[in-house]
């Protein structure tokens, strides 16, 4: 299955609506059971924040998680992402838990396999900044000189891959359901808190939506 990611028109309306609302009590629309109210089959709150095969980055005890759908091929994810680590850094009690959702096509599936397995080296954080912070298009091939260049071993990596496929299989197949049961359109989308975010925002937007999140947190 492919999905289409939100063209430059559709990520500035959600960027205007996101500052229309920023500051307000409800200032995204709240999770979980908004689209239980709405009869759609969405994700509990556990598995969405503490799926133990989930890759965490930034501070695991933090008080306020971020959750990133993201697609290694996704241009936007790309761009993002040296932004979200500063954010992540600067703050220092921020969950990054990351969902790979490789809905762009086979490269973004080999690519996302490939990531997953480097944790069984404990080398997932630099999978992902390898991969991540290309700027060209991925293909199998290139996936392999990325890791390796990043630090990974590649024949190890792909031996884990083969030894535990059913596992990372599923964590995928996890990533796609809570999405769609969330109404992400696209990637990257996110969960900040209770908040959900579908699109793009800059460091300014994500800290106030970080501040929102702690003050609805504090409120319950």
């Amino acid at each position: 299955m492919t999905r289409r990611m939100s063209d430059d028109t559709s990520l500035t309306a959600s960027r205007r609506g996101v500052l229309q609302l920023l500051g307000a009590a409800a200032a995204l629309a709240s999770w979980p059971g908004m689209a239980r109210a709405q009869g759609a089959d969405e994700p509990d709150e556990a598995s969405v924040l503490r799926d133990p095969d989930a890759p965490v980055l930034g501070n695991a005890a933090g008080d306020i998680a971020i959750v990133e759908w993201f697609d290694y091929n996704c241009p936007y994810c790309r761009k993002l992402d040296p932004e979200l680590q500063q954010v992540v850094h600067d703050d220092g009690k921020v969950r990054w838990v990351l969902k790979e959702w490789p809905i762009l096509g086979p490269a973004s599936v080999a690519a996302a396999r490939m990531a997953l397995a480097c944790k069984y080296q404990d080398k997932y954080a630099k999978a992902h900044e390898a991969l991540i912070g290309t700027s060209s298009k991925l293909t199998e091939s290139r996936i392999d000189e990325l890791l390796a260049e990043g630090g990974i071993d590649v024949d190890r990596a792909k031996r884990d891959l083969s030894a535990n496929s059913k596992a990372i299989d599923a964590m995928l197949a996890r990533n796609d359901s809570q999405a769609r049961g969330l109404r992400f359109r696209g990637t990257p989308s996110f969960i900040v808190g209770k908040f959900r975010v579908p699109g793009v925002l800059t460091m300014a937007q994500f800290e106030q939506v970080i501040a929102d999140a702690r003050k609805a947190k504090a409120a319950n």
